[in-house]
């Protein structure tokens, strides 16, 4: 098989697959990325067992939230994506969670003081005032979120050079937190190695997290991809870094 048709293929099956979801297993074999030291799933769900209602915010198809071994009476997952919402209401019937698919814009659809705790991975953006609002007294929100510069490398590999990172900064989240009357408990961060093994591993990624190369279509990019494929071959592998904090607040 000569080089030429084996980018072109590559590039094909990444280009092929659906991207709805959270579900990464796709990647097995094709690339890899270390998770942050603090467990994510594993805080979730011990805050769970110990709550009665519960709201996660951005569920993307439910993946961690229908993990959570002992659900709240009440547990609400809100998307707004909708082949998002298809998929987490599928996914979560396990854990008896209602779905409501949502606008990407506050307020949130639930009255105040709703929720003993609020958690949310990889949110598009916080809202932090509707954050505290829908909390009750004593009611934590618990995050993973990007960090700041995040898959920069990456980024760059496609685009060129990129000025430095201006937000997703946590001393950014914590400032906003506590202008919207919560206290931060927690704030840890992660820098996490990734590693992909081919070109085609790298377009399912860019389609899958699209705030990595905003706006980024094969046919747009199709030059860089190409140099990029290249440079894999020669290398062995493209290496580039996930930035992750853990940022935990308490309403008053």
């Amino acid at each position: 098989m000569s080089v030429d048709r084996d980018v072109e293929e590559l590039i094909a099956e990444g280009a092929a697959e659906p991207v709805e979801g959270w579900d990464f297993s796709w990647f097995a074999g094709r690339a890899t990325e270390e998770r942050p030291p603090w467990g994510y799933a594993r805080l979730v769900g011990a805050r769970m067992a110990a709550v009665d209602a519960a709201l996660d915010v951005d569920t993307g198809g439910g993946e961690v939230l229908a993990e959570v071994p002992s659900p709240p009476p009440l547990l609400v997952a809100t998307e707004a994506w909708p082949p998002n919402v298809a998929v987490a209401r599928r996914t979560l019937r396990r854990v008896g969670a209602t779905v409501v698919q949502v606008a990407g814009r506050p307020p949130l659809p639930f009255r105040d003081a709703s929720f003993d705790l609020v958690v949310s991975r990889h949110p598009v953006e916080t809202w932090w005032d509707e954050i505290a609002r829908v909390l009750r007294p004593g009611g934590s929100y618990l995050s993973q979120q990007i960090g700041p510069g995040t898959m920069r490398e990456l980024s760059e590999a496609i685009l060129g050079p990129l000025p430095p990172a201006a937000n997703r900064h946590p001393e950014q989240a914590v400032a906003a937190a506590e202008a919207a009357g919560l206290r931060v408990v927690d704030l840890r961060t992660a820098a996490l190695r990734a590693v992909f093994h081919d070109i085609g591993a790298v377009v399912y990624f860019l389609r899958k997290v699209i705030w990595t190369v905003p706006g980024f279509t094969v046919e747009r990019y199709h030059a860089e991809l190409r140099r990029l494929h290249d440079r894999i071959r020669a290398e062995g592998a493209f290496v580039a870094h996930a930035h992750r904090f853990l940022i935990e607040a308490r309403h008053p």
